[in-house]
Order: structure tokens, then sequence, then C-alpha cells
């Protein structure tokens, strides 16, 4: 008689229904809420985080855009993001992924800039003048961004005053920063 009480008991409880004898339906709500914790944004963030650290920036991309799509912080995740499409010289995926953070988030100057460099990598002269316009009018005492328009007015318009104009503003706000020497050569000098 205990046994048979013991073995009733048994099959009444919760244990027994989920994990011998619960019947499909209960099973897959308990797979579908264990895939729901393995997916969440910050998971799939930090798997991200492993494989961009392995160096398998195919992977870290995956894993990336997936936090994003769960509802991860964009702000933090898209710098690893574009980080590895970047390192991977996917500059056509990175400008997408940076052209639609920007639909969302279009004050975020520095996301703005890097895409106006990007369009500028792959050769896509107004893009990159467009962005780089765009990063000058938020914040016109960027040098960065000066120097930036400078060359792509430069070597892809070939409009050498308007390049003079912003080399010079890059050696005014910056006049011993990192582009100091070839701002100074390409100035335009006055002829006689």
């Amino acid at each position: 008689m205990r046994i048979g009480r013991a073995c009733a008991a048994l099959l009444m409880s919760p244990a027994w229904l989920v994990g011998c004898h619960a019947s499909e339906g209960d099973r897959m709500r308990a797979n579908m809420q264990e895939m729901k914790a393995e997916s969440t944004a910050n998971k799939l963030f930090q798997r991200g985080r492993a494989f961009a650290a392995t160096g398998d920036s195919t992977r870290a991309e995956q894993y990336f855009a997936a936090a994003v799509t769960m509802g991860g912080d964009e702000r933090v995740i898209l710098p690893m993001l574009l980080t590895v499409c970047i390192q991977d010289g996917r500059y056509r995926v990175a400008i997408e992924y940076a052209s639609t953070y920007l639909q969302k988030h279009p004050m975020d100057v520095s996301v703005r800039m890097l895409l106006g460099t990007l369009y500028s990598a792959i050769g896509d002269a107004p893009a990159a003048r467009r962005e780089l316009a765009r990063v000058l009018e938020a914040r016109p005492g960027d040098p960065d961004a000066h120097y930036a328009l400078a060359v792509v007015l430069r070597d892809d318009d070939k409009d050498l005053v308007a390049a003079d104009q912003h080399f010079r503003e890059y050696l005014r706000l910056s006049p011993n920063g990192a582009h100091a020497e070839e701002a100074q050569a390409s100035l335009l000098k006055s002829v006689p």
C-alpha cells in the first residue's frame, strides 16, 4: 500500500509531468522558455564579443546583429558591430548598419562621421560629402571632419579651392594635429 501511495503521489507531482510523462505541449513550452533565456540580447551580445575576440568576425557580426534585433542597446552594440565589419573590409555592410542606426538616432554625430569616412573608402564621394557636411553642421569645430571633407574635395571632386578652405580650418583648429603636415602641403599657394 505504501508503495502504491508513493507512486500515486509521484504521478501527481509536477516533476513527473514535466520530466517523465509530460504532454508534448508542456515539453515544447519548457523548451521555448529555455530557448528564450538563451536568446536574450545580452547573451547574444556576449557571444558576439567572444567570437570577435577569437577573430571570427563573421560570426561576431551575426551575433551582434541578432542582439540588436532582440532589443539590445544599439549604442553599446553598434560600435562593435561596425568594428568587425570594418576589420573584414566589409564597408558596404558597415554602411548599411550605420545608415539604419542613424535613421533612429540622427543626432549621433560620431556614427555619422564614421559613415562619411566609409562612403569615402568605397569611393562614393557625394554620399561622403553629404555625411561629412552634416557632421560639420552639428560640430563646426571638429578638426577631423574638416580634414576628412577636405580630402574628399581634393581627391574625389578635384575641388582644390573648397578643399583648401577645409584644410585651413583643420590647421586653425588643430595646428599640430595628426594630419597637419599633409594639410599644410595641400594648401593652395598664391601666384604672384
